[in-house]
């Protein structure tokens, strides 16, 4: 029986984190060319992944498959109206899980874990931004209660 877990990251997870993150950014660009520059975390990415495990408005959850970190989500708090002291929301800005890792419960476990996590700080609007045609994200959101709201066109005259 394998066992899945799901917890917050620390530093010391950081180069685990960075060899997950390489291997998201390869899937994504592979969907979308303009990923990295668009979507991805700022270079470098170790410092990113620091500041966001630092930050008081964000969180890094590490999912685990038998000890192993095999899944990194990426959130992050912010607020839907700041000038007029508006609600706060809880973005997914990165969820992946390892190809030889999925559909056995990591994603959920990381998922459930930010979403609890969130609404323990009052937090309970939640956005994840999908790449058009991956279809196995859109499906993975939408069983976790997630629906479209606005689809967000872009061109592309490089």
């Amino acid at each position: 029986m394998l066992t899945v877990t799901a917890r917050f990251a620390t530093t010391a997870d950081v180069a685990i984190l960075e060899e997950l993150y390489s291997e998201l950014e390869n899937e994504m660009v592979a969907l979308k060319p303009v990923w990295r520059l668009t979507d991805g975390l700022p270079e470098p990415v170790g410092a990113s992944l620091v500041a966001a495990i630092a930050a008081e408005d964000s969180d890094v959850i590490v999912g685990e498959l038998d000890g192993v970190a095999v899944g990194l989500l990426i959130w992050r708090e912010v607020d839907l109206l700041p000038q007029a002291g508006g609600e706060q929301i809880g973005v997914i800005q990165v969820i992946f899980t390892s190809p030889e890792a999925r559909h056995v419960g990591v994603g959920e476990a990381m998922i459930d874990s930010i979403l609890e996590a969130a609404k323990g700080r009052g937090i309970d609007l939640f956005d994840a931004v999908v790449p058009p045609g991956h279809r196995e994200a859109k499906n993975f959101f939408e069983s976790h209660g997630f629906k479209a709201r606005r689809i967000v066109m872009h061109r592309d005259d490089t």
